[in-house]
């Protein structure tokens, strides 16, 4: 019962402890003219800051520093009838290989972060980001956060090692950028992102594996505040602020970490559904999302990292949707998407299932853009649409 206790209290010390940063950067982005300013690609109409993001890594392992120093400094007796926690100091040594993994996700979020946040003060070539990218991913796989084993999807058990390191790393670096370009409306990123989180969080809980559930609470705790201020805040009255890089970078390369450890738990069958559907699942409609923009940007010769406004929040924009509705719209999607693919893959197997999300997101895709063509055509719009 108590790793209940610690996960609700993990996420509350990263409320509170976000809910203070978040108004301290704000004076200090306005103090230094630190902002987010419009121009034709982007949808906001004034200066907003995009320094929220640095406020999550601090909350994230200050909180889960805290309450698990607290664990082991109570030293929770097994005379009370309570077992003693998985990092109390007499169990250390036998979670090295545990510990090593950790500690190696810490590296690479510790460099995702730098460079997130280099990006958002001075800027950043996206191919430097993207050798830093590399690195990090390299730098999880070489602290065995792979995915070592397909669990039967394709009749593929497990992978030999090449492979392991190749596929891990590219969807290390595929879920990172998935999250941080689908960061183009209040609430987007940190919404689907905040579903995930709460998704692993109670999956990685019913699965016993402690840390990891305490990992995604933690996150998502530092989602919560920083949703109100991007959602909620007025920018007339600087309370508005975004992510920036150093935002979607360190949650989507968590998110990676907890969706690669989830198919590395050693009794899958206990959802009593795919392994791979749940831990893939949480993150649908941004994977699905960008690859139909880097395909859309191929088939047209343009280079798949350039900005666009093509993205599924923009077609909805397109369709006369409010930002804050187009949204909920979306993340309520997501919601949905993980219910439903989790009835499927009771019956289905995870290849199958991938299989119908594309084909469905590419019918969806298709009508919505014939919705958006007919509708400038009835308005008279003549800069149509891609």
């Amino acid at each position: 019962m108590h790793w209940y206790i610690d996960g609700f209290s993990v996420f509350m010390v990263s409320v509170i402890l976000t809910g203070i940063i978040i108004p301290q950067i704000l004076l200090i982005a306005f103090r230094k003219k630190l902002f987010d300013t419009p121009d034709e690609r982007k949808i906001h109409t004034s200066a907003v800051p995009r320094l929220g993001g640095i406020a999550f890594m601090p909350a994230i392992l200050f909180s889960l520093c805290f309450v698990i120093g607290i664990d082991i400094l109570l030293s929770r007796s097994n005379a009370m009838g309570i077992t003693a926690p998985l990092l109390s100091l007499s169990t250390l040594g036998e979670n090295s290989q545990w510990l090593v993994s950790l500690f190696f996700c810490l590296c690479s979020l510790l460099m995702i972060y730098l460079v997130g946040l280099a990006d958002d003060l001075v800027g950043v070539r996206y191919r430097a980001k993207f050798i830093i990218q590399i690195m990090a991913a390299l730098l999880m796989a070489a602290g065995s956060i792979r995915i070592d084993n397909l669990h039967g999807m394709l009749g593929i058990q497990q992978l030999p090692w090449p492979l392991a390191w190749g596929l891990s790393v590219l969807l290390t670096i595929y879920i990172t950028n998935a999250i941080n370009l689908i960061d183009g409306i209040d609430g987007l990123a940190s919404g689907l992102s905040g579903v995930a989180m709460a998704f692993y969080g109670l999956a990685f809980m019913s699965a016993h594996q402690w840390i990891n559930a305490l990992i995604a609470f933690a996150a998502l705790g530092t989602l919560v505040p920083f949703f109100y201020y991007n959602v909620f805040g007025s920018a007339r009255m600087g309370k508005k602020i975004f992510m920036g890089d150093t935002g979607s970078l360190t949650i989507g390369i968590i998110l990676s970490y907890l969706a690669m450890e989830m198919t590395r738990i050693p009794n899958p069958d206990i959802f009593g559904s795919d392994i791979m559907v749940v831990a893939f699942v949480p993150l649908a409609i941004p994977c699905l999302d960008v690859v139909r923009v880097f395909v859309h940007h191929i088939l047209r010769g343009k280079n798949p990292f350039n900005p666009d406004k093509v993205h599924i929040h923009h077609k909805l924009l397109a369709m006369g949707i409010p930002q804050r509705l187009a949204m909920i719209l979306i993340v309520t999607a997501s919601a949905l998407t993980i219910a439903i693919n989790l009835w499927l893959s009771c019956h289905l197997g995870a290849f199958t299932i991938l299989m119908l999300d594309l084909i469905t997101w590419i019918i969806f895709n298709w009508w919505l853009t014939r919705a958006i063509r007919a509708r400038q055509r009835r308005l008279h719009i003549t800069d149509g649409y891609e």
